[in-house]
């Protein structure tokens, strides 16, 4: 009986702590949503005002004349494409959701695709689908070194199309929604296509002074659109950040819950265990006092 009693006081033990652990990853999942959220919101003026001048410029010059190459390319040839996804586990469904969204829509475009993943677990994910993987980078874990990572993204990214091999670039990652809820998405980064050139070109400015690009257009229109790709994969990268931290959260909070219920179990075995133990001694105590009792008479 003792055996049981111990076994089960060190399966409590072991359950309370695991449940202190997951407790710390549920509060530092909850703080680090709210870091990655306020990063996206922070992003809204600044790509606003890039949309602005990128509006002046387009509205300057002819809106095809920057998007003819690149879609004469985008026909034929490879297909760049950044997932997003996580490193660690303990995340639900969070990177074969984004992965299989990635997969079924390369799948539907024209083209060879090349991938780079972020993250080890959605870097397996795509290679164990067969898709071509051109690199592999490691996801941030603050603010801070986001801007780092979308440096080198687009460095790659940018080295394989000067040397023309792929026209296309897209963006897949998982979006936050209300809750501990996200849904994945994607967005085509490039080519610039003439119909949104000419809607920015339409915006209109927010006074009543003309804006004048200065210097050659050419230069700031190229100096624009490397902060709007910027922008675009800064956001992308939060707002998976926000997704994964949120799908953390959620997978602690059912840890933590199940984690009560079987301490529950545990603490009532326990003393089921502990209490037959004690009725055990008092029935051996009573024998002998009666058989004491019958042997005195």
């Amino acid at each position: 009986m003792s055996d049981a009693t111990a076994g089960l006081r060190r399966k409590i033990t072991s359950a309370g702590e695991l449940q202190s652990v997951v407790r710390t990853m549920k509060a530092v999942a909850a703080a680090s949503i709210g870091q990655y959220e306020r990063a996206v919101r922070a992003l809204a003026d600044y790509y606003r005002s890039v949309e602005l001048g990128l509006g002046a410029c387009f509205r300057e010059s002819k809106p095809a004349a920057l998007t003819n190459e690149p879609i004469g390319r985008s026909a034929s040839g490879a297909i760049g494409a950044v997932v997003f996804g996580s490193d660690q586990g303990l995340v639900g469904q969070f990177n074969e959701v984004v992965a299989d969204y990635a997969i079924e829509t390369l799948a539907a475009l024209p083209g060879r695709p090349q991938v780079w993943a972020v993250g080890e677990r959605v870097y397996t994910r795509m290679a164990d689908a067969g898709l071509p993987l051109a690199g592999l980078f490691a996801v941030p874990n603050s603010v801070q070194t986001i801007t780092p990572l979308v440096g080198q993204i687009q460095i790659h990214t940018e080295a394989h199309r000067a040397a023309g091999e792929d026209a296309r670039l897209y963006v897949f990652h998982n979006r936050p929604q209300s809750g501990a809820q996200y849904e994945p998405v994607g967005q085509r980064l490039l080519p610039l296509d003439a119909p949104w050139q000419r809607g920015l070109a339409e915006v209109r400015w927010p006074t009543g002074t003309v804006p004048e690009v200065m210097g050659s257009g050419t230069t700031t229109l190229r100096a624009l659109l490397r902060e709007y790709l910027f922008i675009s994969l800064f956001r992308a990268c939060a707002e998976s950040l926000a997704s994964e931290n949120a799908s953390r959260l959620a997978a602690m909070q059912r840890a933590d819950k199940n984690i009560d219920e079987l301490l529950g179990d545990l603490n009532g075995a326990f003393h089921r265990v502990r209490q037959s133990g004690i009725d055990e001694e008092l029935f051996d105590v009573i024998s002998g006092f009666e058989a004491l009792s019958v042997e005195e008479h």
